[in-house]
């Protein structure tokens, strides 16, 4: 949309880049105000819990910079694709845990939760896919 006000013509892959690097600073957000609940999604052989959220936080701030950058911006894409691969398991663990990660609480909404995050994950992958690494 930002590129159709201010250049007259409509570019997918970079609002696909845009909307994706808004998601990841909202969700990066995430890491810092809900630390303990998303170190709960992690099984309690995972070392360094509370750390790693802090780092998967800045990376995809890292994640959401490097989009826009040329250089940088198809290696940044594979990199969230993997990713959200691997961010796959802490959210299967945390359904059948039921974590709540915005209260650190073990009354989540459980499996269930996995029919919406799934198909998101997908998409995630996908939208990166088609709007940095394919144009």
């Amino acid at each position: 949309m930002t590129n159709k006000i201010l250049h007259g013509n409509f570019t997918f892959a970079l609002s696909g880049r845009i909307a994706m690097s808004a998601m990841l600073l909202f969700t990066a957000i995430g890491h810092f105000v809900f630390t303990k609940g998303m170190a709960m999604m992690l099984p309690d052989f995972v070392p360094f819990r509370i750390e790693l959220v802090y780092l998967t936080g800045i990376l995809e701030i890292a994640a959401a910079i490097g989009l826009f950058i040329p250089k940088f911006r198809v290696v940044t894409a594979w990199l969230l694709v993997v990713f959200f691969i691997l961010m796959l398991p802490a959210n299967i663990y945390a359904s059948i845990k039921h974590i709540d990660y915005q209260k650190g609480t073990f009354d989540g909404p459980g499996l269930t939760y996995l029919w919406f995050r799934i198909p998101l994950q997908i998409l995630f992958i996908v939208w990166t896919y088609l709007s940095t690494i394919k144009f």
